[in-house]
This record gives structure tokens, C-alpha cells and sequence, in this order.
């Protein structure tokens, strides 16, 4: 059984239809890349996939349960989680307590309100745990404002694995990011645990080689491709309406 099903999903903003019978599968552990050009319908189908937009008609289910109609919220709970092209981190606080307050979102305590999530053994462990294994730890007392936008970027990725999910989808992770920081984050992006599958935006070729297991071409809001690197890589097709005239370059 696929962990998410993607089935004829279509998606209308009054007349402007932006997607068109959007089907995709994603198995457990899987690394899958949608690519297309800009205004092809990449964000508003992972909003659609997630339910920050109301989808016009078709179905989603993860894990053979049907979500199409499930808050947002919920699909934490169920093991979804995602990140954003601009980021939600929280500017005033520092980097570990962020990362607390990601933690705290799947506790049951987290209504909690007389207690500090500072005074949470669990809390304390798990974020030291994240600090210590991502290599930041340095950084714990630095508040979002004073990171650079890269590191911002990974933070984000890093909060939105913290609910441990079995599906993390990941929205133009790279964009806007120096070329040192683009290598950082598809390194990091390939570390992943394959307990995890990703569904991951993205517009730098280099990294969607690198990442992707099977890579789906968005164009005009339709799927006109779904196949293993080499496939997408090597087709006419998409070299002309994704690749443009940089088509031999990653040819």
C-alpha cells in the first residue's frame, strides 16, 4: 500500500484552474522530486495535499485513509509534516527554544500552560539530541533574526522533522541559498532517515539528481511525467518545456 495517494486531484481559483487530475503515489522511505517551471502548480498542490487549500475535486489518502478533508492540523498527528518557501520560525526566539516549542507540538501536555517547557526532561533530551546530531549545538543561544537565511532554511527542516513524521514534504528547500549552503542542505537532505519519505519542490537540477528516487514534471498544472532520474533526465519532452535551452547542461 502506498503511504500517499495522489488521485485526479484538480484544484480552481474561480475560472483559473491551476491544477489538472494530479495523480501521484509515494511509498514509504521514498525520495520523490516534482519539479516544473514557475506558476506550474508545485506549492498549490502541496497546499492541496495538506489542506492549507481546499481542493476542487479528486482525493488524497495516506496510508489508505482518506484525508481530503482533514484540518491541516490533524496530519501532524498522523505522521505528515511539511515546510514552507518562506519560513515559520519564530525571529525573537533563540534556535533551541524553537525547537522546544516543535517538540512540545506533539506532546500531549502541550496545552499545558503551568508548566515551562524548559522544566520538561523529555523536551531537554530531544532538542539536545537534535543540536548534537545536526551539528549545531554552537548555535542553540543565537536567536532566528541573527542566522543567516541558509541556516534559517535548515532549522525549518530540522522543526518540521521534530513530529518525527512518516512523511515530510519539504517546499523548495534550497531557494535563495549560496551555492555552500545549497551543497549543505542536499548533504544533509541525503542523510535522512529512510524510516521517512519526503516529497520535496525543488528547482535546482543539481539537487533533484542528487535526492530524488523518482521525479514527477509539473507543467500548466498537469503531470506530464512521473519516472527514475535518467528517465526525466533523458526526455525531449521535458528538456523543452522544463529545461529550456539548459537542457545539455544536465543532459
Amino acid at each position: 500500500m502506498s503511504l500517499l495517494k495522489v488521485d485526479k486531484i484538480n484544484k480552481s481559483f474561480g475560472t483559473l484552474q491551476v491544477l489538472h487530475d494530479v495523480s501521484l503515489e509515494v511509498e514509504p522511505g521514498e525520495r520523490h522530486v516534482i519539479i516544473g517551471p514557475n506558476g506550474a502548480g508545485k506549492t498549490t498542490l502541496f497546499n492541496s495535499i495538506t489542506n492549507h487549500l481546499p481542493i476542487t475535486s479528486g482525493t488524497v489518502h495516506f496510508e489508505g485513509k482518506d484525508i481530503t478533508n482533514l484540518p491541516a492540523h490533524r496530519l501532524v498527528h498522523l505522521g505528515m509534516s511539511r515546510t514552507f518557501q518562506k519560513n515559520n520560525l519564530f525571529g525573537d526566539l533563540t534556535v533551541e527554544e524553537n525547537i522546544h516549542l516543535a517538540l512540545a507540538a506533539r506532546k500531549k501536555y502541550r496545552h499545558d500552560i503551568w508548566y515551562s517547557l524548559t522544566s520538561r526532561s523529555d523536551i531537554k533530551k530531544e532538542t539536545n539530541e537534535i543540536l548534537e546530531e545536526w551539528k549545531i549545538t554552537h548555535r542553540r543561544d543565537v536567536k532566528i533574526n541573527n542566522l543567516s537565511y541558509g541556516e534559517q532554511r535548515l532549522l525549518e527542516v530540522l522543526l518540521a522533522m521534530a513530529s518525527k513524521p512518516k512523511l515530510l514534504l519539504l517546499d523548495e528547500p534550497t531557494s535563495g541559498m549560496s551555492p555552500a549552503e545549497t551543497t549543505q542542505t542536499s548533504e544533509m537532505i541525503q542523510r535522512l532517515p529512510r524510516s521517512m519519505a519526503l516529497v520535496v519542490i525543488e528547482h535546482d537540477m543539481d539537487v533533484v539528481f542528487a535526492i530524488a528516487d523518482r521525479i514527477t514534471v509539473l507543467h500548466h498544472g498537469e503531470p506530464i511525467l512521473t519516472g527514475a532520474p535518467e528517465e526525466v533526465r533523458n526526455s525531449d519532452m521535458v528538456k523543452e518545456i522544463y529545461f529550456g535551452g539548459g537542457a545539455k547542461k544536465h543532459a
